[in-house]
C-alpha cells in the first residue's frame, strides 16, 4: 500500500484533536454537568419534601380532629388509655408544627422551582400563614382545621400538578386560600376584641 503525502500528518492531527477533545470534555464539561445534575436533584428533593409536608399536615390534622381526648369522667376509658390518646394527639400536633417549621425555614429552596410569580407568591402566602397558625394560641383541633383549609387549595395546585393545567384551576385555588386567610383574620380580630379590657 502506497502512503500518500501528508497522510501521517492528517492522522496525527486527527489523533491529537480526538485526545484534546476527550480530555477537555472530561476536565471541563463533565464536572459542570455533574454539578448541574446535583443542583437540579436537590431542587426536586426540596420540592418533594414540600409536597410531603403538605400531605403530613392534611393527614396529621385529620387524625387530630378524628381522635378526641376522652372526658375525665368517661367510665369507658382507663387512665392509661386516656394518657395514650393524649400522647398520640400531642405527637400529631408536633407533626403539624414540624411540617410548617420545615416549610417556612426552607421556602427559598423550593419556591423558586416553580415557573410563575403567581405560584411562588401563593407558596409564600401559604407557608407564612400555615406557620402563623401552628404557633398561635388556638386549640389543636382548630389549628388542624385551619391548616387543612389552608393546605387544600395549595395542594390542588401543586400536589396534583394543577399548575400545569393552566388558568382555570389557579384563580379558584387562590380565592379559596384568600378566603381562609380572611376567616383567620376575622377570628383573630374577634379574639382580640373579646380580650381587650373595657374602658
Amino acid at each position: 500500500m502506497e502512503v500518500e503525502p501528508g497522510m501521517w500528518e492528517t492522522l496525527g492531527v486527527a489523533l491529537v484533536t480526538a485526545l484534546v477533545t476527550t480530555v477537555g470534555t472530561g476536565w471541563l464539561v463533565v464536572p459542570r454537568l455533574e454539578a448541574r445534575k446535583r443542583r437540579i436533584g436537590e431542587l426536586h428533593q426540596a420540592r418533594d419534601k414540600f409536597l410531603a409536608s403538605m400531605l403530613r399536615i392534611v393527614s396529621a390534622g385529620a387524625r387530630l380532629r378524628a381522635v378526641q381526648e376522652p372526658a375525665a369522667d368517661d367510665p369507658g376509658w382507663t387512665e392509661e388509655m386516656r394518657a395514650r390518646v393524649r400522647a398520640e394527639r400531642t405527637r400529631w400536633a408536633k407533626q403539624l408544627d414540624e411540617a410548617t417549621e420545615w416549610m417556612v425555614d426552607n421556602v427559598e429552596t423550593y419556591a423558586p422551582t416553580w415557573p410563575a410569580a403567581v405560584l411562588r407568591e401563593m407558596i409564600g402566602t401559604y407557608v407564612a400563614h400555615a406557620r402563623a397558625v401552628a404557633i398561635s394560641e388556638r386549640g389543636d383541633n382548630r389549628k388542624a382545621e385551619l391548616l387543612s383549609e389552608l393546605t387544600d387549595p395549595v395542594w390542588a395546585v401543586f400536589g396534583s400538578r394543577g399548575w400545569q393545567r393552566g388558568p382555570r384551576l389557579l384563580p379558584r385555588s387562590v380565592q379559596r386560600l384568600e378566603a381562609t386567610i380572611a376567616t383567620m383574620a376575622a377570628e383573630t380580630d374577634r379574639q382580640l376584641a373579646a380580650a381587650a379590657p373595657a374602658s
